[in-house]
Parts: C-alpha cells; sequence; structure tokens
C-alpha cells in the first residue's frame, strides 16, 4: 500500500463514528472516558462486548458481528489503514454492533474496566518466534493476566493462528498455569468442524495461508 493511500485512510478514520483513536498518553494517565462505559457510551447498549486482538482489516468483527447480532464488537489494532476496510465495511452495512479502536494491545487493562469484557479473539498474531520478543507475544503469562482482569469470570479467548510454533507455546503454557482448555484443534478444516465462527469466518490472511496448504488451529480457554 502507497503512503498516499495510508494517509487518504488515516484521514477518513477520522471521520469514522465507528473509529476510536485516543493518544496513548490519555490512556496512560488514566483519562480516557470510555473506560467501564463502552456499553453505555461507545455502543449504547448492554449487550455482550467481544474483542478482537489485532483485527487486521477486521473480518472477524465483520463475520462474528453477522452470526451474532446481538453482541457487540470490537477490532483492536495499532495499524489503522488496515482496519480502515472493516470500518469502512461496517457503515456501508449499518452494522451499530461494530466498532474498531487504535491502540496498543499491551493497554487493554487501562482501556477496559474490570469484568467489562465477555470475550476475546486472538486472531492470526505474530509468533514473535524470537526468544528476545517473548514480552510481545499475545499469549504470554502477562497478556493472559491482563485479559483475565477486563474479562468476565466466565469470560473465553479464542487463538486462531497458522503457527504451530504459537500453538504449541500457548497450550504448553495454558496446561502448566492450570487454566481451563476448553477446546484444542490441530487442524480446523480437516474435518468437520462443529464451531461456525471457526471455519466460516476466513481472515485474508487466512486464506492465503490455506493456498499454501498450511494447517489452522484453534484454541478455546479460560484464564484462571
Amino acid at each position: 500500500m502507497g503512503s498516499k493511500n495510508k494517509l487518504q485512510r488515516f484521514k477518513e478514520n477520522e471521520t469514522f463514528t465507528n473509529v476510536i483513536q485516543p493518544k496513548r498518553e490519555e490512556i496512560v494517565d488514566g483519562n480516557f472516558p470510555l473506560k467501564g462505559k463502552w456499553g453505555s457510551e461507545f455502543f449504547k447498549n448492554n449487550q455482550p462486548i467481544v474483542l478482537e486482538l489485532g483485527c487486521g482489516k477486521g473480518e472477524y468483527c465483520i463475520g462474528l458481528s453477522k452470526m451474532f447480532p446481538d453482541k457487540n464488537f470490537l477490532g483492536i489494532d495499532i495499524k489503522g489503514a488496515r482496519f480502515w476496510r472493516g470500518a469502512k465495511t461496517a457503515l456501508e452495512e449499518d452494522k451499530e454492533n461494530v466498532g474498531f479502536l487504535r491502540t496498543q494491545i499491551e493497554l487493554v487493562d487501562q482501556i477496559f474496566a474490570e469484568n467489562e469484557i465477555d470475550e476475546i479473539w486472538i486472531t492470526f498474531p505474530d509468533p514473535q518466534i524470537k526468544y528476545k520478543r517473548t514480552k510481545h507475544r499475545l499469549t504470554n503469562s502477562e497478556f493472559l493476566q491482563k485479559y483475565k482482569k477486563i474479562l468476565k469470570p466466565e469470560g473465553q479467548v479464542h487463538l486462531k493462528t497458522d503457527s504451530e510454533f504459537m500453538h504449541g507455546y500457548t497450550l504448553g503454557l495454558l496446561h502448566g498455569e492450570g487454566h481451563e482448555i476448553i477446546d484444542a484443534n490441530h487442524n480446523v478444516y480437516k474435518n468437520e468442524y462443529s464451531s461456525k465462527e471457526v471455519v466460516n469466518i476466513q481472515t485474508f490472511y487466512e486464506k492465503q495461508y490455506l493456498e499454501e496448504n498450511k494447517k489452522i488451529t484453534y484454541i478455546n480457554f479460560r484464564i484462571k
């Protein structure tokens, strides 16, 4: 994508009513006004709130919003030029239960109040295979504790990835820390899979991985 296209998308994002782009200082200083008020102030209802972390083009938010119109979906990514597509689609299709937030994922526990979130989807994150970068891996212990803080007691996390490393790392960590694994599948397309939201929604990158005959894995868990 050219820099001109990116700038156009950034400008358009600023006009979208379903996009929030807070400054980092506002969040870190504790002045973020939507914390604890996402339902009442942003979505303007009391329906469950589901996050998609590292949402890319927002395909999962859009797809899930069609499957579950009685839930709210919020895609989070630092790359606004990517989620521009999802935000534009949501507006074009009058999806009032979809929003997008441009920020760093490590700030989630400062953006949402305790027990404010019902579900989290992590879709095709960077596995951060280099050891020195494990602190950015979205299923490490530190991130899991942030998720636990904002999730409701029975809240669930979904991880969908093409990385066997990420799948194995996360499973090992979940077992080691005693979290509840609800479901784990090493190849969701090999057999008929019952979870429609896992197989019926495909991201831009997932389609590429499938063309390369990569296995798509899935874990559904609760943090204890």
